[in-house]
């Protein structure tokens, strides 16, 4: 992957793209890091998103994964270009207890068709952070 430096209208792009996800803004999810390739997501562990035994939903730990890895694709492409998932796959590691949810997504091949792209998912919990999901995908210019 190329070294380049995000210029502050690439990074507002990806801002105003991710506040207008209603899904993002009923997780109460956040962007924190964004660099070229790179995006982290947080998202507090609300009881709405919890599943019966009291962890984090499959469906809230996949979806700030995907998100975190479409927006690593987006940081990687061209200005005026969107992105969309083709496929992803998610690995369960372990239950996501804790507070909140850490979501770094990476672009593992950056291509003019195709993007692939990983993302890790931790669960935090009293300051300590565990991994409990990886995802792999392909993300598509549209």
């Amino acid at each position: 992957m190329e070294k380049k430096i995000l210029s502050s209208s690439e990074i507002d792009r990806i801002r105003t793209s991710f506040a207008a996800q209603s899904l993002m803004r009923t997780f109460g999810a956040e962007l924190g890091e964004i660099a070229p390739g790179r995006v982290e997501i947080t998202a507090p562990i609300l009881p709405g998103s919890r599943q019966q035994h009291g962890f984090a939903h499959a469906g809230l730990t996949f979806s700030l994964g995907d998100s975190a890895a479409g927006y690593a694709a987006l940081s990687m492409m061209p200005e005026g270009a969107e992105v969309m998932s083709v496929e992803v796959k998610i690995n369960l590691l372990a239950p996501a207890k804790g507070s909140r949810l850490i979501a770094i997504g990476k672009v593992v091949k950056p291509g003019r068709r195709l993007v692939v792209v990983s993302a890790e998912v931790f669960a935090e919990e009293a300051g300590t952070r565990k991994l409990v999901a990886l995802l792999q995908g392909t993300m598509i210019p549209v």
